[in-house]
């Protein structure tokens, strides 16, 4: 066998061992729409329900009442997540049929699982800070319970997505220091690093 063969037969192994054990239909084209979801979401919140919490315990004031308000909150972030998450399940579903690879496999199922115990984790601890009025630590434990997703994600996919959670997990830190731009860095980690993430993603892996 010529060296050439062997190296390219090398090279096919590795691949094919790499797409059992890795989820690598990420989208560019998802992040850049979760990001632009995020970016919208955040100035619904800023600029129609008055949401920009300045100190860890805050409490709306407003026409609307203090439960309407949180309630529009709430309705408007579940509007944000669904539509992230359909968006990235089409992008995802169409760069797997175009690699030739099926969207559900056990890849996908590990994936899924170690970023849904820090999700479902997160979501409960935010349900319990709204019910105790510490609105102000909404956006920065939101930002760090994701970027613990991510990074527990990164394991079966690219590097890029444990970068990106290590960016998330930062901010989180910064927001629940400087609370008062909970909202701006909230809209800095889902937003603006989800359209660079994005951008870089589609550059480098699918153009």
């Amino acid at each position: 066998m010529k060296e050439k063969d062997f190296k390219q037969e090398i090279t096919e192994i590795r691949s094919m061992m790499e797409r059992s054990s890795k989820f690598l239909s990420l989208s560019g084209w998802a992040g850049i729409m979760a990001g632009i979801y995020a970016l919208a979401g955040a100035l619904i919140a800023y600029k129609v329900f008055n949401f920009n919490p300045d100190k860890v315990i805050f409490n709306f004031t407003g026409e609307d009442g203090y439960l309407a308000i949180y309630m529009n909150i709430i309705l408007l972030a579940i509007m944000v997540l669904t539509l992230a998450l359909v968006t990235a399940l089409y992008f995802t579903y169409k760069k797997s049929d175009k690699r030739g690879e099926k969207l559900w496999n056990p890849t996908t199922k590990r994936l899924l699982i170690g970023m849904s115990v820090p999700m479902v984790a997160g979501g409960v601890l935010i349900i319990m800070l709204i019910l105790n009025g510490l609105t102000g630590l909404i956006a920065p434990f939101s930002l760090l319970f994701y970027g613990l997703a991510l990074f527990n994600a990164s394991r079966l996919t690219i590097k890029e997505v444990e970068i990106l959670g290590y960016v998330q997990i930062l901010l989180g830190l910064a927001g629940v220091f400087f609370v008062e731009y909970g909202l701006l860095l909230w809209a800095l980690g889902f937003g603006v690093a989800h359209i660079i993430y994005g951008i870089y993603m589609y550059y480098k892996y699918e153009r």
